[in-house]
């Protein structure tokens, strides 16, 4: 029996047509993944000795005058023989997390000490303030000589509440930087720590419109090849039974 009606075109010219349109859009799927993957940065994607500059913003969330304004704050820690550094990256190897990345640069930047200096090393100690752009978090860590006035309960707290909150609240890169150098100066300074930022209680208001991190968690792409392809099958083969 013909698989076509006179006059029609064939089931299978049909077919072969719809998958030579489908095919790019398919290929540009699959390549997703490893575009994704090549973003993923771990320890041996950053400089094996601290660069002159004392941002690093591999994530490229920075524009220039906010690096500039920032770079401009962390060279008043050398006031306090301190060597402060931002260092931004745009997603971690699934095997790193961003305190890892830290500590793992806290060595890599630390020269070893000299003989017969007790241990101590001549270059001044590193604080470094890590960012994450995908996960929107951040992560503090110091050298060992730094942490009797910059405790770890307050590295972490600085971390997690004062630069997270503006991270996630509209990525505001600059102000959690910014926010979170102040109030470490202040108590490397002798201050008393502000402490973590109040949260003011907002209203919730039901929407219908999903936020950006929900779109970007979203499989809408998929979905979008998905529809096409079964609102592309399904007429054909409706077609073909009905016309045999």
């Amino acid at each position: 029996m013909p698989l076509a009606a006179p006059g029609y075109p064939s089931l299978r010219f049909i077919i072969r047509a719809w998958l030579r349109l489908l095919a790019p859009l398919l290929l540009a799927l699959l390549a997703l993944g490893p575009i994704d993957a090549a973003l993923a940065v771990s320890i041996n994607d950053l400089p094996s000795a601290p660069p002159t500059a004392a941002v690093l913003d591999s994530a490229d969330v920075l524009s220039r005058a906010s690096r500039a304004e920032i770079e401009k704050q962390l060279e008043g820690f050398k006031a306090e023989r301190v060597d402060a550094r931002l260092i931004t990256v745009p997603r971690l190897d699934y095997s790193l997390s961003l305190d890892q990345l830290g500590q793992e640069l806290l060595q890599r930047w630390s020269p070893p000490a000299e003989p017969g200096s007790a241990g101590v090393s001549a270059q001044e100690p590193l604080l470094l303030v890590l960012v994450d752009a995908q996960t929107k978090a951040a992560a503090v860590v110091a050298s060992e000589p730094l942490q009797r006035q910059l405790p770890p309960e307050l590295l972490r707290s600085t971390a997690r509440t004062t630069m997270a909150i503006p991270l996630r609240e509209g990525n505001r890169y600059r102000q959690a930087s910014l926010d979170g150098l102040t109030r470490l100066a202040t108590v490397l300074r002798g201050g008393e720590d502000p402490g973590e930022p109040v949260v003011a209680a907002e209203a919730i208001v039901t929407t219908n419109i999903p936020t950006q991190e929900e779109t970007e968690r979203s499989n809408g792409f998929t979905w979008v090849v998905v529809l096409l392809v079964v609102g592309s099958v399904v007429p054909m083969l409706t077609w073909w039974v009905f016309s045999r």
